[in-house]
């Protein structure tokens, strides 16, 4: 058997307020061809299919029309529900849409029930745990602690005893999870699921079991030959711009795991952390190559240049995010108490001196008065407001 291992699809997701809809549609699009040059029979979708709990409409549109070209398609396909999306919207319905071959595993309660598919070596069941949070699962399931790994340890007790019952030694297992795992390096796209502190989840939770296809984690890693991340299909934020993106290729025997290959997914526009002084981004000919990749840029100009995103995006027009770290040594502090002999408008001219490097133009410094003056305090309103309240006239 040949399963697909994907997750953190994330649709509806902006990159820097930059749409992505149209990168994940043709990610799926490549999801959709893998399938078939691969001759895939199942795929596993380890949560994170929505970016949010209330995903917008054309999120929710993309979905629906993937998972029906994934019905109509060769493979099975079984759904977790990780931290980012809402488990009971993600999993209306599936009981009706389990007919399709698709099936979606949001309920916490349902962790012991398999999705049992067959081929030439026998049975495999198809264990999906959702996002598990301990704060919700604590008091019904009893947990010894307010962890991740107690939550998924208590769920893969579930699992075993559906092993154990069923009493075929020759059954595959294969578990779908979104968790922290294994203490894998993290990027800056993911959310937070720490709970008292406590997020990470041992690998031996996963023993027993023939692949452990997980979720939470945008690079892809593996923990254990049976236990890896695909990673996001996207890259998400500056952080990833290294990873490589795409999804497990997992083959079963009558053995269980027999193999695992990473098929690289289609960049549709590739990251780039430039650093350097803005003269230098600008005119040297070797960054031209990043000439139409998403750019984050640092400066090391002693000076803040002006206009420098507007001069960074003449070169790189998809130029995002903006950073400033003078190589020149940090000024002074900030006195933690007023000067009393400088007036408001000289401090304000005195700060921007001090963070970019140069004093301010003529037109600045006069905006900066109007500032200063606009937050003054207006003595015939405050005079007329203290008459009032004082129940004069």
């Amino acid at each position: 058997m040949r399963l697909l291992h994907t997750s953190d699809w994330h649709l509806g997701r902006s990159f820097h307020r930059e749409g992505m809809l149209g990168h994940q549609a043709d990610h799926l699009d490549h999801l959709l061809a893998v399938v078939e040059s691969e001759r895939v029979d199942l795929v596993v979708v380890s949560g994170d299919v929505y970016d949010r709990a209330l995903p917008p409409v054309d999120a929710v549109q993309l979905a629906d029309e993937t998972f029906a070209r994934l019905a109509a398609s060769r493979a099975r396909v079984v759904v977790t529900s990780g931290n980012h999306d809402s488990a009971q919207r993600l999993g209306f319905g599936s009981r009706l849409i389990d007919a399709a071959g698709i099936h979606f595993r949001t309920d916490a309660a349902g962790v012991g029930t398999p999705v049992l598919l067959d081929d030439e070596h026998g049975a495999v069941a198809v264990y999906g745990i959702p996002y598990l949070d301990p704060d919700h699962l604590r008091e019904p399931w009893s947990l010894p602690a307010r962890s991740h790994e107690a939550a998924l340890r208590e769920a893969m007790a579930r699992i075993h005893f559906d092993i154990a019952r069923r009493r075929t030694r020759s059954l595959r297992k294969v578990v779908l999870a979104h968790a922290f795992v294994g203490g894998a390096p993290t990027s800056d796209s993911e959310r937070d699921i720490r709970v008292g502190g406590v997020s990470m989840v041992p690998t031996v939770v996963f023993e027993g079991v023939d692949y452990a296809a997980l979720g939470h984690l945008h690079g892809r890693h593996t923990l254990t030959e049976r236990v890896r991340y695909s990673g996001s299909p996207i890259a998400y934020s500056f952080s990833e711009a290294d990873q490589v993106k795409g999804s497990w290729l997992v083959e079963l025997d009558a053995g269980g795991f027999a193999r695992a290959e990473f098929v690289e997914a289609p960049v549709p526009r590739p990251l780039a952390r430039l650093r350097g002084d803005l003269d230098t981004l600008l005119r040297d000919p070797g960054l031209a190559v990043h000439e139409q990749s998403w750019v984050q840029a640092t400066l090391t100009d002693d000076a803040r240049p002006l206009q420098a995103m507007e001069r960074l995006r003449r070169r790189f027009p998809h130029a995002l995010v903006l950073a400033f770290e003078p190589a020149r040594p940090p000024g002074p502090a900030i006195p933690a108490v007023r000067d009393r002999a400088r007036d408001d408008h000289t401090i304000a001219r005195d700060f921007v001196a001090d963070l970019r490097g140069t004093p301010a133009t003529p037109a600045e410094s006069r905006l900066l008065r109007d500032a200063v003056e606009a937050c003054c305090d207006d003595r015939d309103v405050d005079t007329l407001l203290s008459s009032v309240q004082e129940g004069g006239p």
